[in-house]
């Protein structure tokens, strides 16, 4: 029977606006899939960016266009709806 490696590091990930670094769990994550180039929320295999669930890290990501720079591919005005109406309410 195999068993995890207890001395493994943890897989950290770095918000994109913030550049907080952390467990994969604390952020979003949006996802360029392959082959298709579509862009999906939180599902899929392909290249990924992390932005932290906040308003500020979610505004300067949409601002300066980082996710589109980390995805390298233009993202459409409905992936930031998502993320605008996934916002936790204060």
């Amino acid at each position: 029977m195999l068993m995890k490696n207890p001395n493994k590091h943890k897989n950290y990930r770095r918000c994109i606006s913030c550049h907080l670094i952390g467990d994969r769990s604390l952020f979003w994550r949006i996802v360029k899939n392959h082959p298709h180039h579509n862009i999906t929320l939180e599902q899929g295999m392909g290249r990924s960016a992390y932005l932290c669930p906040q308003a500020s890290c979610l505004h300067l990501a949409q601002k300066k266009k980082r996710l589109s720079r980390a995805l390298k591919t233009e993202i459409p005005p409905e992936i930031y709806e998502e993320l605008w109406q996934k916002l936790p309410e204060k």
